[in-house]
């Protein structure tokens, strides 16, 4: 059985999400970041860099959402184009890191700053939240003329997609987020009327998890503030 260590941020959501639609037996772990138990020795000899998701599978033990959707997608021939010098396997993987490297990122980023960065911010908060728009509307576009991300089936990387997309008017600070960009609101739609998706909501409701942002949330979330701290 896999273990699958997880939270409900976005990364562990589409993770969490393939494992549905393969069916795939496996043990949800609960990681609380808001209280720190990414740090732990423990949790870091699965993932030296103290983040979620990560995945035991069979002793195969790895970490980072867009590489593990990939590794059980190659496994078990499901959800993705396996032919190495096919177009569409070129696809997958510009758009599967695009979302990694871009989407991710900079909706992340976008969020930091509009919510926990001190002043000044002005200048990092323009940044990430237009490129966080930018990245958004490339999708956007690219769905005006398709139904899927990549090839002509449900796949990997709108898994990827899915996992951010439930987020976008949070991320966007943005109440009209769906009107300005309707392709991905088409998209998200159909992925949330999938089994599987149900499915995962079930799952997010299985552990409960610190929803405060004290001190102690704070410290184990952004470490690196200690470094502002006064000699």
């Amino acid at each position: 059985m896999i273990r699958f260590w997880y939270n409900l941020a976005p990364n562990p959501m589409k993770v969490a999400l393939l494992l549905e639609e393969l069916a795939l037996p496996y043990e949800a772990i609960p990681v609380d970041t808001r209280r720190g138990e990414q740090h732990t020795e423990a949790f870091k000899r699965i993932n030296p860099n103290s983040k979620v998701p990560a995945i035991d599978d069979g002793g195969i033990v790895m970490f980072d959402s867009n590489a593990i959707l990939l590794w059980l997608a190659d496994k078990h021939g499901r959800f993705v184009q396996t032919d190495a010098s096919s177009a569409e396997r070129a696809e997958t993987l510009s758009w599967l890191m695009f979302i990694a490297s871009g989407i991710g990122p900079y909706s992340g980023q976008a969020v930091h700053f509009r919510t926990a960065a001190p002043e000044p911010k002005a200048y990092a908060l323009n940044r990430y939240d237009f490129e966080a728009h930018r990245h958004w509307q490339i999708l956007d576009e690219r769905l005006a003329s398709r139904t899927w991300l990549v090839g002509h089936e449900f796949s990997i990387v709108d898994m990827a997609f899915w996992g951010w997309a439930r987020m976008v008017p949070f991320v966007l600070d943005d109440k009209e987020a769906w009107v300005r960009y309707p392709h991905l609101k088409r998209l998200l739609d159909a992925i949330n009327a999938r089994p599987a998706a149900a499915r995962v909501e079930a799952l997010r409701k299985r552990h409960s998890f610190k929803a405060e942002m004290d001190d102690e949330a704070r410290r184990a979330m952004f470490p690196q503030n200690e470094r502002l701290q006064a000699p």
